[in-house]
């Protein structure tokens, strides 16, 4: 097995690991090592497949499906088996638990009082439902939140800012107003604690910017990207060592790929200040092997205001980042060897790289490289081009329409939460059968087979997007099934690839 297999084996592991005790480890009292080595055990198997029968001996299918149905199982009978039971579950909310929305809304409070209401407020709330744009019909209290249930007789945009304004006006900043879709066109209000009402100075003093810790993991990434961008020029550690200007030639590497990463992350971040969304600054992954880094990210601080906001802000990430990674590719490929198509030849193999795997990149290849590129062809790529590929995969990476990947975020907000999380589920198992078709994508398949699938709701859940967004998010898809999509055999045939 390859170093970079055993690396992306390493990192599969360190990641799988983090998700589990930031997440599952809250819902049981499983120890943490057992789930993760549950998590763990298919990408290994396959992997001690490979050490043993070699890389060229095919994977039987039973083999290849066994550890994921058993691993899968077991993970869940583990969850099961040790989950935490809260004195409330009882009384646990059914409509919002149906939805798969009772896990967000317990995160943001709990509601102590069985009735935290007295009669004269209950009364309150009942007029904040003007009969002609709500019309409710009860009022439930829950351990997570107050519902309240009706029949909807306006569109729910005019209705969700008529109630909030009213709860508002009653009861300040004390609840926030979250409408959800229930029923079959049964939409329910849910009012939670508000975690950031101005009583709580405490987490309002909670530094949310921290622009000295942004800045130095920025360096800190631009020198690991800048000494793994060196061995993409073709340096040497001796060469390196006898010469240390020649670390300069990194950052061919080292700065579009930390372009394309800022790009990404900072047109998350506009378009959260755009809609008031509090959120931090980006921060960069540092990682000293492989790749330099393991991306960036931005943490959201507050809930989304509805739909239309979750879509801009998870749109603007990919797309930006996709804009600044295909001119760069572009350019880069301009600069990129031809090379013998060889058997190493592979999607990781940048100094050999096979981009009929993709019928985007292989027909940008064509297009770029024209004549040169022929079906015994792979292309050497120059450190400008890794760094454009690695943004186009990044993109494809987050636009995967699984839990709280952008792409995720923007099924959610183009056809709603339960929708989603049915889009999420299929997405998997197409990316566990492309896996099979190409090892490459294994690990990928894992990681999002694992990864939680559930979205937290927006505080409107309930007002569908307009067409251009629609269309938009719709764009976006298509765009990561050409990312994925094997070029097929006609279509490299026509253009002699």
């Amino acid at each position: 097995m390859e170093i970079v297999e055993v690396l992306l084996l390493l990192v599969l592991g360190i990641i799988s690991y983090l998700i589990v005790k930031r997440t599952v480890v809250q819902l049981t009292n499983t120890p943490v090592w057992l789930l993760w080595a549950t998590l763990m055990a298919p990408p290994v198997c396959l992997s001690l497949w490979m050490v043993i029968m070699g890389e060229d001996e095919p994977l039987p299918l039973a083999v290849a499906l066994l550890p994921f149905v058993v691993c899968t199982i077991l993970y869940w009978w583990l969850i099961q088996r040790g989950r935490k039971v809260p004195p409330t579950t009882a009384t646990q909310d059914g409509e919002a638990a149906e939805n798969g929305t009772a896990s967000p809304l317990a995160k943001l409070a709990t509601i102590k009082d069985p009735n935290p209401l007295t009669a004269e407020e209950e009364k309150n709330l009942r007029t904040c439902f003007p009969w002609g744009v709500y019309y409710l019909q009860a009022v439930d209290y829950r351990p997570q939140a107050i519902l309240c249930r009706g029949r909807l007789t306006t569109n729910p945009e005019v209705a969700y800012r008529t109630v909030r304004d009213n709860v508002e006006s009653t009861f300040g900043d004390r609840f926030l107003l979250v409408f959800q879709e229930g029923q079959p066109n049964k939409p329910f209000f849910a009012l939670v604690p508000n975690p950031w009402n101005k009583t709580q100075t405490q987490r309002h003093a909670e530094p949310l910017k921290r622009p000295l810790l942004a800045a130095a993991l920025l360096l800190i990434t631009l020198f690991t990207t800048t000494v793994v961008g060196m061995d993409f020029a073709n340096i040497s550690p001796d060469q390196f060592q006898a010469d240390p200007s020649l670390l300069l030639q990194g950052l061919a590497y080292s700065v579009p790929l930390l372009l394309i990463l800022s790009v990404h992350e900072f047109s998350h971040y506009a378009a959260s200040v755009h809609y008031h969304v509090r959120t931090t600054l980006p921060y960069f992954i540092p990682m000293p092997f492989f790749l330099g880094t393991f991306g960036a990210f931005i943490q959201t601080r507050s809930p989304m205001p509805h739909r239309r906001a979750l879509f801009d802000i998870a749109f603007a990430g990919p797309i930006g980042g996709f804009i600044i990674a295909l001119p760069l590719l572009i350019w880069g490929l301009h600069l990129s060897t031809p090379v013998p198509l060889e058997e190493t030849s592979s999607l990781l193999n940048f100094k050999s790289l096979d981009p009929r795997f993709s019928f985007f990149l292989g027909v940008l290849s064509r297009l770029t490289l024209g004549s040169q590129f022929t079906p015994e062809m792979a292309i050497q790529l120059h450190p400008i081009a890794v760094a454009g590929y690695l943004g186009v995969i990044i993109t494809a990476l987050n636009l995967m329409p699984v839990g709280q990947l952008d792409g995720g975020h923007i099924v959610h907000a183009m056809f709603g939460q339960r929708m989603a999380m049915g889009i999420g589920q299929v997405a998997r198992l197409i990316m566990l059968v492309l896996g099979f078709v190409r090892s490459e994508f294994i690990i990928w398949a894992v990681f999002l087979l694992f990864m939680p699938n559930m979205d937290e709701p927006a505080l409107n859940d309930v007002t569908e997007l307009n067409q251009v967004r629609d269309g938009l998010g719709l764009a976006s898809l298509t765009l990561l099934v050409l990312i994925l999509l094997p070029l097929p055999a006609t279509v490299a045939q026509w253009l002699q690839i």
